[in-house]
Order: C-alpha cells, then structure tokens, then sequence
C-alpha cells in the first residue's frame, strides 16, 4: 500500500486583475475521481493544505452526483499544515486543480519545498489543471524552476477564454508556464489530455483527471 499525499487548495476567493474576488477552491471532480482510483486500489491518501486549513470546494464544480461522493472523503475535514509535511513519509503527490491553487499554491514556499523535493526525488508526482499553478513557488539552488524543460500540459489560454475568464484573469496559467521554460503542451479543449515526462504527470482540465490517475497508479 502506498501513502499518497493530496496537496489542495485553502482559498476561497481568486483575486481578479481588477481586484475583486471571484469565488473558487478546489474543483470537486479533480479530486473525487482520482481519490477513489486510489483507495479503491488499496492506497492511503493524506490531505495537506497550507496552515492546514480545510479545502473549500468551488461551488460551481459541486455537480449532485459528486456531492455525496465528496462527502464521503473523511480526510478532507482532516487536512495536515504543509509545513509539517515530510516528503520522506509518502510514495506520491497528487494536486487538484480549481482557480484556488492559483491563489495560494502559486506563492506557498512550502508546497514548491515538497514539489522540488518529489520531482528530485523520482516518485510520481500528478497535477491536474490550475494544479500546475503550484509549479511556479518551486525553485531550485540558483533560483531557477526545476520544472524548466519538462513536458507537461494545464488548463489552457483556449479552455480559460472559453471558460469567459480570460479577460478578467491577472494571469493566465499557459503563459507563466511557458515563461517558467516549461514546455506547454495543449490539448483540444475540454478533452483528455494527459503528459509523462519522467515523474512529473500532469492532466489538462477536469476530464483528464480519470486518465491522470490511471497513469499515476501504473507508475507506483
């Protein structure tokens, strides 16, 4: 059995480029589908937010089939600070998406600590649409990304424009990405979409979730 951590989200609020605040969190597909993959296969996951805060869930991702489902995640209520967290104690990291990690995880010290020491580290490592957000607080000795020159993919410019928040973002996730020296691969929008380069995984948008967390269980 494998102990996965599940690094979420604790704001409620996306902060837009005229600053007002637009309701967000965690997107409650992201983290309900790959959450069953796990524990059905017999895994451990461990919820860690920063300060240790519970994750709001986006209430515009609360669909009535996923409601109760996302109720039945105990660890949820439970969540450990992400500065307490020892790389050391889990097999893999998985991060849900949802505009809030756009928020917090961008600029969290702690989770970009946890996301250098993972990809160092070998062990698989899966982000799922604005979950890639939380790249952009890793680091390395010299202050460059250490995601620099890896393949991965995120929610798009196209999705985010489609989605009608484009124009009123301070910053749109494709782009800083790319700016990281990332290599940004887009998908069609709206349709599975999922990169392996070494241990990092990443899926595109809220329909690559299942198909992220099949890649992640074949790489444990």
């Amino acid at each position: 059995m494998a102990t996965i951590l599940f690094v979420m989200t604790g704001a409620d609020r996306w902060t837009l480029a005229d600053g007002t605040g637009h309701p967000t969190g965690f997107w409650a597909e992201e983290a309900v589908v790959p959450y069953e993959a796990f524990t059905a296969a017999g895994h451990q996951v461990v919820v860690a937010t920063p300060g240790g805060v519970v994750p709001p869930v986006d209430p515009a991702s609360l669909a009535p089939e996923l409601a109760p489902r996302l109720e039945a995640i105990k660890e949820l209520r439970s969540p450990v600070s992400l500065a307490e967290v020892d790389p050391a104690d889990f097999d893999a990291m998985f991060y849900p998406g949802g505009h809030g990690p756009m928020e917090d995880l961008a600029v969290d010290a702690d989770s970009g600590r946890l996301l250098s020491a993972f990809l160092a580290s070998g062990k698989p490592l899966g982000v799922v649409c604005h979950g890639p957000a939380a790249l952009l607080a890793a680091v390395d000795g010299d202050g460059a990304s250490p995601f620099a020159g890896y393949r991965l993919t995120g929610f798009t410019n196209a999705e985010e424009t489609l989605a009608g928040n484009a124009g009123k973002a301070r910053w749109l996730l494709q782009d800083r990405l790319t700016e990281l020296g990332a290599d940004f691969v887009a998908g069609e929008p709206w349709t599975p979409h999922v990169e392996v380069d070494r241990n990092l995984h990443t899926g595109q948008n809220p329909a690559s979730s299942a198909p992220l967390a099949d890649a992640l269980l074949k790489a444990l």
